[in-house]
């Protein structure tokens, strides 16, 4: 793909679709902290953004069932019944057939108001496209709305980036409204948002991309674990975008920075990172992660205080 291609892409002032992937919050001592989690969910809202619960954010790949249906009751009490938000259906390590899987996961989900979001499983990847296509058809039918997830194995192992045959296919199936896009590749995504134009302009391409997130300039909407550490910040970004506003850059800018800083190697770290900065900024009761996730090294604050001066969390006398 050309330069030239990628510019006559640009979506000036158009309204960005934005979804904070919301961190689960621990206690000091390795509880999870519900209270400041329904916080954080209010004020994901509040600030104008969507949830979404029960994503890599949300350490889904450790939660049991239990844990998982726990964060769905959690949510449904935070936002209230009716409310909008997205919520992960994650099958790995579970025995069973994968259809039945997904549906159960997902009626849970709908139950308690939330859209569905299909976490790859790792049992997928070694079929040809037309299976793949067959088994998320019918993992969707009859539901109102539905989300597929791509996401790059750095991330996670039971990820994949899906050839192109299969992102048509994905597109063909009505229940389907969108993919999260998280391969980090730049020219990747934009051939997913070419081939949306021209296959199907109604479907949604959320960026996972955290070390890009200027995609939204070029007609991706995102689902961000980075937009879980400044919702407002990503908020006001986006109306800045719509408005047409010069200021969009230098706070765009800023968000990236973080974004940077906190996505560096090893990527699934960054959920330390944001709980560091939650906690610096007074929006978490500490930097405790789940057990099972890795840590970044003890010197992680002083780096993100850079990042919360210049997006304004912190006084710059701090």
């Amino acid at each position: 793909m050309k330069i030239q291609d990628m510019l006559e892409q640009l979506r000036p002032r158009r309204k960005v679709e934005g979804i904070a992937a919301a961190l689960l919050p621990y206690n000091a001592d390795g509880s999870i902290a519900v209270d400041s989690f329904q916080q954080h969910l209010r004020r994901i809202r509040d600030a104008g953004l969507t949830n979404a619960v029960n994503m890599d954010t949300g350490y889904i790949n450790f939660l049991s069932e239990d844990e998982q249906l726990e964060v769905l009751d959690w949510t449904e009490e935070a936002l209230g019944k009716g409310a909008s938000f997205f919520a992960g259906a994650y099958i790995e390590d579970l025995e069973g057939e994968i259809v039945s899987l997904y549906r159960r996961k997902m009626d849970h989900i709908v139950t308690h108001g939330g859209t569905p979001v299909l976490i790859q499983t790792a049992r997928l990847h070694d079929q040809d496209w037309r299976k793949k296509i067959s088994t998320y058809a019918a993992v969707c039918r009859d539901y109102h709305a539905v989300v597929a997830f791509e996401l790059a194995r750095v991330f996670a192992p039971n990820g994949e980036i899906f050839d192109e045959p299969t992102v048509r296919g994905l597109m063909d199936i009505p229940e389907l409204k969108g993919l999260k896009h998280s391969s980090l590749d730049r020219l990747m995504e934009f051939k997913r948002l070419a081939l949306r134009d021209e296959r199907r302009p109604d479907f949604r391409i959320y960026t996972g991309n955290d070390l890009g997130i200027n995609m939204i300039e070029y007609g991706s909407d995102y689902l961000l674990g980075l937009a879980t550490f400044a919702p407002e910040k990503f908020a006001e970004r986006d109306k800045l975008w719509e408005a047409g506003d010069s200021n969009y850059y230098e706070l765009s800018d800023a968000l990236q920075h973080l974004g940077n800083v906190a996505f560096r190697t090893p990527i699934p770290a960054y959920k330390h990172s944001a709980a560091v900065f939650l906690k610096m900024i007074g929006k978490a009761p500490s930097a405790r992660t789940h057990r099972n996730s890795p840590v970044r090294p003890e010197w992680e604050a002083e780096i993100l205080r850079d990042c919360a001066l210049r997006l304004g969390y912190l006084p710059a006398d701090h």
